[in-house]
Formats: structure tokens, C-alpha cells, sequence
């Protein structure tokens, strides 16, 4: 059968092309696309040939194959309906809602331990930011706040807006949001922030902030993140700048402040809770915040795959007006 999928195929171009998807073998499944949330993160940087071509596409996931150089399949955020069920596979299976964490196209082949059912309350927009939720949720783990912290988070992408609203739960001190661009600050202080403001008016917490989250993607924003987190705080590092440098002022105040600076992934958990959390744990608490947080202003543009080329210029000309973009699978 045939399909079709986003090729990234040099910086700034992306092709659309037609792809042959076989009939799934004896323990596969051959799912059909609904719709895939577009990373304005990640995927900017891959888009922008930002992306250093000597590391793998991503070691934990069996769809991304290969490294970073064009050309490329990319993207891990689709969710589909299972249409074809190989010899091993029990039929029951044909039409249930799953996620995958595999690249953008109509069709595609999985074994079912690669796929993640979704929940009956979950949509599938919704259910297409499980990877941003998942994310988020492991800022805010690895940043540990504690009662009455004062906490600033940079960057108000997708993955910033979702972790302002997990924070915006806990019993903080205050919590600011920091954004060049007011309608994402506007979102923010929907979601649970005490204030929104632009870096160049970020005014920090009388003694600073206690914890500091650095997701905007701009190495720039590291150094201002520093500034503004008090004596004995955490810099949380969320950002991947791909093979831009940070350049850090490490020579005044950071120097005698014990500053703890740490990076933060996904496809980690803290070594110190392994013991009592996995995937699958951190799956199921990621889903229950998909259900219940008000996340649908995060979705700004709904965009057939066939225009994926559209996508990502949007994401590099309106950052004002895209936030969460999803492609749609009607055509393809």
C-alpha cells in the first residue's frame, strides 16, 4: 500500500513523497495515521540543518533510523488507528486508537510493543502531546520545587506553556513566565503563571529565583537564566541548541554563588528515582494531565501533511501565531 512522508531534505527544504508501506509481517501492525504534532523545538533545528549530523536521530526509538543528515525521515508524535494486523496478531487489535513515536507520514509498520494505547477520554489531538507532556513532566521532576520557591521558566513553546501549567499546581512562592512574543505570554498566565513578561523586563524575585528552567532553545537565554537564580539555586536545562554554542559568563556573580546548573531529557530519569519510577509510570501521569489540563489554546494551526512545507515556515516566519501544530492525514 501506498503512503506518503516528510522528508527533510536539505535546510529549509522538505519534500513530501510517496512511500511504499508493505502488508505488516506475522508480529507487525500497519497503522494509519490520524494526525502528528510537529516539534517547534527539535524539528526547528533538524529544519534548520542546526542539528549535528554525527549523533543518531534518537537511540530509543526503533522508528528513527540512522543520524541527523539529510536526508531524513524525522518527527516522533503520531497517533493512528490500527487498519492491518499481522499472523501473529490477535484481530482484536484492528481499530484501536495508539500513539507511536515515528516520523510524519500517512502509514507506517510497528510491533505492537511500540505502540502506546490511547485512552477512550483521550482525543487525538490531545493525545498527539504526549511526548510534550511526557517532557514536561520531567522538567518539573528534575527540577524538584519545593513549597514557596520562587521559579521562572524561559521559553514559552509548547514544552514551556505545558510545564508553566504543571508548576502553575504546586504551592510556589511565585511563578514567572519569560517570552519575546505576548501572545505566548498571554498563554502562559492563562495557564497558571503570576506574571508573563518579555526578557528585557524580567525584573528577578527580590533574592532570586530558587529554581530556573532554561527551555527556550536560545543559548543566550542560559546566561540570563543564571542572572536571575539567587545563591544556592538550580538551573534546570531543558533547551537543545544542536551545534549553536553557549557562551556564559561564568566570571562575576556565578562564581561564589554555588549555582547547580543540570540538564534535562526525556529519555532519562533521575537516577535517584529509578527506583520507584519508569516509562510506563511516567506514561500513565502524563495521560491523566493530558485529560485534565485546559491545553487546547496550544493548538494554533491544523495543517495537512501534503503542505507540510508550510509548517515549518510558519514556525520560522509567525512565531506570534503558531504555537502547537499538528499535520492532518485526510488526503494521504
Amino acid at each position: 500500500m501506498e503512503g506518503r512522508a516528510v522528508y527533510f531534505v536539505a535546510p529549509e527544504r522538505v519534500e513530501v513523497r510517496d512511500r511504499d508501506v508493505p502488508a505488516p509481517g506475522p508480529g507487525e501492525v500497519r497503522v494509519r495515521t490520524l494526525t502528528s504534532a510537529v516539534s517547534s523545538g527539535t524539528e526547528r533545528l533538524v529544519y534548520r540543518g542546526e542539528a549535528p549530523t554525527d549523533l543518531a536521530a534518537d537511540e530509543s526509538i526503533a522508528a528513527l533510523e540512522g543520524d541527523l543528515s539529510f536526508p531524513l525521515r524525522y518527527g516522533y508524535a503520531a497517533v493512528g488507528e490500527i487498519e492491518a494486523v499481522g499472523d501473529d496478531v490477535p484481530d482484536s487489535r484492528l481499530g484501536s486508537r495508539v500513539f507511536a513515536f515515528n516520523p510524519h507520514e500517512s502509514r507506517f509498520l510497528a510491533s505492537p510493543s511500540e505502540l502506546i494505547s490511547v485512552p477512550d477520554d483521550v482525543t487525538d489531538e490531545r493525545a498527539a502531546l504526549l511526548p510534550t507532556m511526557e517532557t514536561a513532566l520531567n522538567f518539573v521532576m528534575d527540577g524538584r520545587p519545593l513549597i514557596g520557591e520562587h521559579v521562572v521558566v524561559f521559553g514559552q513553546g509548547v514544552v514551556g506553556l505545558v510545564t508553566t501549567a504543571l508548576l502553575a499546581q504546586f504551592p510556589l512562592g511565585s511563578l514567572t513566565a519569560v517570552d519575546c512574543v505576548a501572545e505566548r505570554r498571554a498563554i502562559a498566565e492563562a495557564l497558571g503563571a503570576d506574571e508573563a513578561v518579555h526578557p528585557e523586563s524580567l525584573d528577578a524575585p527580590a533574592d532570586g529565583a530558587d529554581l530556573t528552567l532554561e527551555l527556550s532553545g536560545d543559548p543566550d537565554a542560559l546566561d540570563d537564566a543564571l542572572s536571575v537564580t539567587r545563591y544556592d539555586g538550580r538551573v534546570v536545562v531543558g533547551s537543545w541548541y544542536g551545534t549553536k554554542p553557549a557562551t556564559l559568563d561564568l566570571g562575576g556573580r556565578f562564581h561564589r554563588s554555588r549555582i547547580s546548573v543540570e540538564s534535562s531529557q526525556v529519555s532519562t530519569i533521575d537516577p535517584d528515582l529509578r527506583g520507584r519510577w519508569d516509562a510506563d509510570r511516567r506514561f500513565s501521569l502524563a495521560w491523566d494531565h493530558l485529560e485534565d489540563l485546559p491545553l487546547d489554546p496550544l493548538v494554533t494551526h491544523r495543517i495537512g501533511v501534503e503542505s507540510a512545507a508550510r509548517a515549518y515556515r510558519l514556525l520560522e516566519d509567525a512565531p506570534d501565531e503558531a504555537v502547537q501544530i499538528l499535520f492532518t492525514y485526510r488526503n494521504a
